[in-house]
């Protein structure tokens, strides 16, 4: 379901990557500002200090099919990124600048606490040895489960990305007006068409595959898990084609706090 269009926020036709680096100069969609003046028009400018809701429907609905403006916010962001790219060091960066994060990891580790439904279907689905002693998730087991199979990760996907939906609409709804929200979300690109819907931008954290496996074997991953966790994502091709901002953390001299602060800096300008 496309709601993402239903509340008036149109993307902004074929969406063309920019790399964002110090420096750079943004290549603009003319339909962006007439994206930004209709969505000023009905009280949704940055400087809005009120609680009006941009969006129609269902909650859980809307963020299932890409969480569009839940509420009235100066810039309204999904950040992504393959595994190993440097993304939650951007939305870290991003954070220490004033914006407010929303994290699917974090939430996607909170649905699976002891006592939480979702561990009990997780158990139901691939057997107790996927119980740590102390009646925590054994990670690394089930991942020696899921990144093997993909139909066994289809399966935990189905357990768990209904809840993290979920709780990630209650949390985007709960934020500031006026704020700038970052919704940090691996899994954007592999959600589908809907989930790329409604966002001020996208924004994609970049690296090449041979050096995502490298930072996750320095994690103490073995290169084969490494380069199966790789492969179970989107390739690196689909996540830039969605890009409105790319932000190269390619090599170890990349300046990421640079590249964040053009980022910013054009976010504060343009609204995205």
């Amino acid at each position: 379901m496309d709601l993402g269009r239903s509340d008036g926020i149109h993307r902004v036709g074929r969406r063309i990557g920019h790399r964002v680096t110090a420096g750079s100069t943004r290549r603009d969609s003319p339909a962006r500002g007439t994206r930004r003046d209709h969505l000023r028009s009905q009280g949704c400018g940055r400087h809005r200090g009120d609680d009006s809701t941009g969006g129609r429907g269902d909650l859980r609905d809307r963020i299932d099919a890409g969480p569009s403006r839940l509420r009235c916010s100066a810039v309204r962001l999904a950040l992504t990124g393959g595994i190993g790219s440097g993304k939650s060091t951007v939305a870290g960066l991003l954070a220490d600048r004033g914006a407010v994060i929303v994290d699917a990891d974090a939430i996607a580790r909170e649905i699976v606490e002891p006592g939480q439904p979702a561990l009990e279907e997780i158990v139901k689905a691939f057997g107790a040895g996927v119980l740590a002693p102390d009646g925590h998730l054994d990670r690394p087991a089930l991942a020696k489960i899921v990144f093997a199979d993909p139909d066994a990760l289809a399966r935990l996907n189905g357990i768990t990305h209904p809840r993290i939906a979920a709780v990630s609409a209650e949390r985007l709804a709960a934020t500031p007006p006026g704020a700038v929200v970052v919704y940090d979300m691996p899994l954007l690109v592999e959600q589908g068409p809907a989930a790329l819907e409604g966002w001020d931008a996208i924004v994609v954290v970049d690296a090449p595959e041979d050096i995502r496996v490298a930072r996750l074997v320095q994690r103490g991953l073995s290169e084969d898990d490494a380069r199966a966790r790789v492969s179970s994502q989107a390739s690196r091709a689909d996540r830039l084609a969605v890009a409105d901002h790319v932000i190269d953390n390619g090599g170890a001299l990349i300046d990421l706090p640079a590249q964040v602060d053009d980022l910013w800096t054009r976010l504060m300008a343009d609204g995205a």
